[in-house]
């Protein structure tokens, strides 16, 4: 409740510049730029301006009231609303540390490039660590003469290859099937997605030699896919008459499918997926790219939810798949939600490094980050030279450069030498950098410092992210003032809500209503095997039990638009309801009541403190206004409107 809450009360924020007071109470003022922030970003949609603003005039003035009585208690200082706000802004800091225009860019060509499956051919040349500069010139003219003879139109690539790895070096290549976006490294996608069908690119230097693609063909994106499967493993070195012994239990499986048996329970029997073989057999959504070729070719060729594939065979065995669901990009590739997770890939992608760099630059001159003279670069890598030699003497804390100022920033702030020491001993252990050269590492170490500096100072670079901890901490001082002066005093005053309920029992009746159980089940195939197992006499408890959290169960009495299903009451069941995640919904209905009976103390409760609360409520707001009248500008309003 609570972080429903703050979220719901962010739109109340703060603004402490120079600007016209829009209204007082008591000795404090409220601007407009403040006030308008937050109507322009939560104004309900109404043809009488005037009385939209004036409505919301009256909200917001209520809130700065709760807030100011929440100050004069200091509920700002309580230990965990200080925790939550720390670990509020550790949180959304990240969010504002990068290049935000080149950030969109990145989204923008990632969005273009899912739009569209690209089928590659690979082909490498490997090359070895220590290699001969004589072999790796061999590796580079094999790279040189692949490259020609696919440019000239070469098609028979196992001779191709065989010829050169015979004549010149070692050459492989693969049939890597259709990528898209995020699929391979983001170097790799670029060159990919800048090739014509049917064009071969130049042979490009990685870590373990040199590779060349070719592109195949272009399709539209597949989209993303739901579907379950029984895998009958080959164990390792199968030999001939095993694997014809799997096809033959693979078969006899297919058989028993095709004549009803549940593919959840034959997956449950006979699936070699430890991972997935409880679930049904159901896999992860995944996109082209995930699995090879011929898993997913299987795949995208059902045509139909809940088909079933033949057998099919690929390296791990043998695999029968069903269809659950095949969801295609959004019609619109700049869809708001589509955007959304575009843009959750590109930040934990590499690719997102491309904008850190960018955004390090930009805030170095911001900052007014300088190296402090006395000590150059020269000097600090043979320090860390020192300190890599000598770790267990603890030498980061005695060295000459330890105590001594490396950078400083415009407010005084500094970094000194122990901090570069330290760091240098931290990633000495860190995978991604320990084989980098100290020289490598000072750079790393000041854009860190930077990026450090300013994510500390944020709110002095950032006006947004100034706003939004505005809002968080005021957010947070409102839930505990109104825990503390309506909710539960109201939740806690059984003799006034029983005399309210006395006094306004025909407020309290019920609507068209049922006696229902409601089962709410991780996808539309479960919430079926739900209603035939019912109609066979099963118990409702020990289905939802035994169902490994596939099946949540709630019984009780509802308002029929309360329900999955709300138009149906003359049916034992509801049509099966699916959401937008996947997930579907039934309904079983025990008896239906007709409208306006009325409601016990009990079945009304909820709804009787949640009025007696809006009672308490508002005396409370009158008696903040009388303690701080409030006070309009109407010139400013007026200006407003």
């Amino acid at each position: 409740m609570k972080n429903f809450f703050i979220a719901a009360c962010c739109f109340f924020s703060a603004y402490s510049g120079y600007a016209q007071p829009l209204f007082t109470y008591g000795n404090n003022v409220t601007n407009k730029e403040e006030f308008l922030r937050a109507y322009n970003k939560n104004k309900p949609v109404t043809a009488d301006k005037e009385k939209s603003i004036r409505e919301y005039l009256t909200l917001y003035t209520n809130f700065k009231l709760k807030v100011k009585a929440a100050k004069e208690l200091r509920l700002d200082t309580l230990s965990q609303l200080k925790y939550d706000v720390q670990n509020f802004r550790d949180q959304i800091a990240d969010n504002y540390l990068n290049d935000e225009p080149l950030l969109q860019k990145l989204v923008k060509e990632a969005a273009d490039r899912s739009a569209k499956n690209i089928h590659i051919l690979y082909f490498s040349v490997p090359v070895a660590e220590k290699a001969t500069a004589a072999d790796a010139l061999k590796a580079y003219n094999a790279s040189k003469e692949l490259h020609k003879q696919l440019k000239t139109g070469g098609t028979n690539y196992a001779e191709i290859v065989t010829n050169i790895s015979g004549k010149i070096a070692p050459v492989n290549y693969s049939d890597a099937g259709y990528i898209t976006a995020f699929s391979l490294p983001y170097a790799f996608e670029n060159i990919i997605y800048n090739m014509p069908v049917g064009s071969v690119s130049e042979p490009f230097k990685n870590k373990k030699g040199y590779g060349i693609f070719k592109v195949i063909d272009l399709r539209t994106d597949v989209g993303k896919w739901k579907v379950a499967q029984i895998l009958f493993a080959y164990p390792p070195n199968a030999d001939y008459n095993t694997k014809l012994e799997i096809k033959s239990k693979a078969d006899s499986v297919y058989n028993l499918l095709q004549h009803g048996f549940s593919f959840a329970d034959a997956a449950k029997t006979y699936s070699d997926d430890k991972m997935s073989y409880t679930g049904g057999g159901e896999l992860p959504e995944f996109t082209t790219g995930k699995y090879n070729n011929t898993f997913e070719n299987n795949v995208f060729s059902l045509k139909t939810d809940s088909s079933i594939s033949k057998p099919f065979e690929t390296d791990f065995g043998y695999h029968i798949v069903k269809r659950l669901s095949n969801t295609g990009l959004p019609g619109n590739a700049n869809a708001a939600d589509f955007l959304v997770e575009i843009k959750q890939k590109v930040q934990l992608d590499p690719r997102i490094n491309k904008v850190k760099e960018k955004f390090v630059k930009d805030i170095t001159v911001k900052t007014g980050f300088k190296k402090f003279p006395g000590l150059s670069d020269v000097q600090l890598v043979k320090y860390a030279d020192s300190l890599l030699k000598n770790q267990t003497l603890e030498s980061d804390k005695f060295s000459p450069v330890s105590n001594k100022i490396i950078f400083t920033f415009k407010d005084g702030a500094t970094v000194k030498g122990k901090q570069w020491l330290q760091f240098v001993k931290d990633n000495s252990i860190n995978v991604d950098v320990k084989n980098s050269d100290n020289t490598t590492l000072l750079k790393l170490f000041s854009a860190q410092s930077i990026l450090n500096y300013y994510k500390k100072n944020l709110e002095q670079y950032n006006a947004d992210f100034k706003f939004q901890m505005q809002e968080f901490v005021e957010g947070n001082m409102l839930f505990e003032i109104m825990e503390r002066n309506v909710w539960s005093k109201a939740g806690a005053d059984s003799v006034n809500l029983l005399n309210y309920y006395k006094a306004n029992k025909e407020k309290y009746k019920w609507k068209e209503s049922a006696d229902v159980i409601i089962f709410n089940c991780t996808n539309e195939l479960v919430a079926n095997d739900v209603m035939a197992a019912l109609k066979k006499g099963d118990q409702w408890k020990p289905l939802a039990e035994k169902s490994n959290s596939q099946i949540q169960a709630d019984s009780g009495r509802y308002e029929i638009e309360q329900l999955p299903a709300p138009h149906v009451v003359t049916e034992v069941f509801s049509p099966i309801v699916k959401s937008t995640d996947g997930t579907a919904a039934v309904v079983r209905f025990i008896k239906v009541y007709p409208v306006n009976e009325q409601r016990n103390f009990l079945e009304a409760r909820g709804l009787v403190i949640n009025d007696y609360q809006n009672i308490l409520e508002q005396k409370w707001v009158d008696s903040l206004r009388k303690k701080y009248p409030v006070k309009l500008n109407e010139a400013v309003v007026k200006s407003i409107l």
